[in-house]
């Protein structure tokens, strides 16, 4: 992403946590349940924390003959086996773009803005006694392992402190390294500008099509409204490719366009793909960003 020749590079500054406690008021909204028809033993191996009927359907061969309901066969001289949904653990992944083009801003880069919004889901899953893990990715996927409790916030919070953004957004790299981490469905927070080209973008979210997906795309308002007019030096934050020219009201509503119709595009896809998609400017109060992602 070309943008005009500034960037927040000063390494001291602190991610702000002092919003967590005003996401109280806030819950994670997760499917957990899972789909099965077994029952008795191999089911309660299962580390799963409760069963809820849910259904009858036709007892197949290979299902476990003590699943069938007997009081329905008396009716009806069918064979139906019992469906019961299985409540089970969750695991929160906070997927972060920690690109150079992330390091953009005048006051609160995207990437400080974006740490804040992956702490509050961290947060938040620690209310809720959930796993939560956490990643960064530019060049390279960086992966931590998943835990629970203050410990493994206070760890996310410290490494987040002491990343300096930078290479490029490897995207769709990311997304097929940490797609292996997966084991059941779960819940993840994908967290990028969404900058590179838009095919990328889709392929990558396919990947993640079975789980639960919350996509948030964090800009600097002057990405979002374009309003500048006149000579500028851009600068590209990921090559370091330099650009002069001058800004005319005509090329500013073209590169306005071209961003609008890029993200309308990856909504649309969300929207297809049964994901919820947000985005939010880094002058937005924090409670507010969360209020519109969690809505």
């Amino acid at each position: 992403m070309i943008l005009p020749e500034y960037c927040n590079n000063n390494l001291t500054a602190m991610i702000d946590t002092t919003f967590l406690d005003q996401l109280a008021r806030f819950q994670l909204i997760v499917k957990k349940r899972v789909t099965s028809s077994y029952v008795g033993q191999r089911m309660s191996a299962s580390a799963g924390r409760g069963l809820m009927f849910k259904d009858h359907r036709i007892y197949a061969p290979g299902d476990d003959f003590r699943a069938i309901d007997w009081r329905v066969y008396a009716r009806t001289d069918d064979l139906m086996v019992k469906v019961y949904e299985e409540e089970r653990n969750l695991t929160v992944h906070v997927i972060m773009d920690s690109s150079a083009s992330m390091n953009y801003g005048r006051h609160t880069t995207k990437f400080e803005y974006a740490s804040m919004i992956g702490i509050g889901f961290a947060y938040l899953s620690m209310r809720d006694n959930e796993k939560f893990v956490f990643s960064t990715f530019a060049d390279e996927l960086d992966l931590c392992q998943a835990k629970r409790g203050m410990g493994q916030l206070a760890s996310m919070v410290h490494y987040l402190n002491n990343v300096e953004p930078q290479g490029h957004s490897r995207l769709m790299d990311a997304i097929t390294a940490y797609h292996k981490q997966f084991g059941s469905k779960g819940y993840i927070v994908l967290i990028s500008d969404f900058l590179v080209n838009l095919d990328e973008v889709k392929e990558a979210l396919w990947h993640l099509g079975k789980h639960q997906v919350r996509v948030v795309q964090v800009l600097d308002p002057q990405e979002k409204s374009l309003k500048m007019e006149g000579d500028f030096r851009f600068r590209d934050a990921e090559s370091g490719k330099k650009l002069r020219t001058y800004v005319s009201p005509r090329l500013r509503a073209k590169c306005q366009q071209l961003l609008d119709a890029h993200t309308h595009s990856i909504k649309d896809y969300c929207r297809t793909a049964g994901m919820h998609f947000t985005q939010v400017t880094t002058d937005m109060e924090i409670f507010d960003a969360f209020y519109s992602i969690m809505s």
